[in-house]
């Protein structure tokens, strides 16, 4: 996948994103009563091309549980599909920002093209070591995505500062 459309589709909205996937409604399983188990409130999300599927099943309502699942998806393509690095538009992002799988994916990146360096991905990014550390512990799921990358090039992990 080429960057620039893994960046359209970072970016794209829920109902473009809805229009470019495979969606199922199912039955939530686990506790939840009645309501759970007689309502298709659980949604799958499916993109063949890149074949990402995420899920979720938490709320009771369909439509929250469907905007959770595309952002599970985006962070999941953000994750996995690298691209050459590119400059970050802002050096902040909020975790529940619309665009933090955009920025995740720019992060990453710029971390992998150094071999998950801190100190020169945090430089080519504008921002300091600890800074870019900072960034990355809010986020645990990102967090560790970076200590398993770090690992299977057999360096240490990351320490929080």
């Amino acid at each position: 996948m080429e960057k620039s459309e893994r960046d359209r589709l970072l970016c794209a909205s829920d109902e473009t994103l809805c229009g470019e996937c495979r969606l199922e409604f199912i039955k939530g399983t686990g506790n939840g009563g009645q309501k759970r188990n007689k309502t298709s409130s659980a949604v799958r999300v499916t993109h063949d091309p890149t074949g990402i599927t995420a899920s979720d099943c938490v709320e009771r309502s369909q439509f929250r549980n469907r905007a959770s699942a595309l952002r599970k998806w985006r962070m999941t393509l953000a994750l996995t599909h690298r691209a050459e690095p590119a400059a970050l538009p802002r050096t902040e992002c909020a975790v529940d920002h619309a665009d933090y799988p955009w920025w995740c994916a720019l992060v990453c990146d710029a971390l992998a093209a150094s071999d998950y360096d801190v100190k020169p991905a945090a430089e080519f990014l504008g921002m300091s070591s600890t800074g870019l550390l900072k960034k990355l512990s809010r986020d645990p799921q990102l967090w560790q995505h970076v200590n398993q990358c770090r690992a299977a090039l057999g360096k240490h992990p990351l320490n929080p500062r």
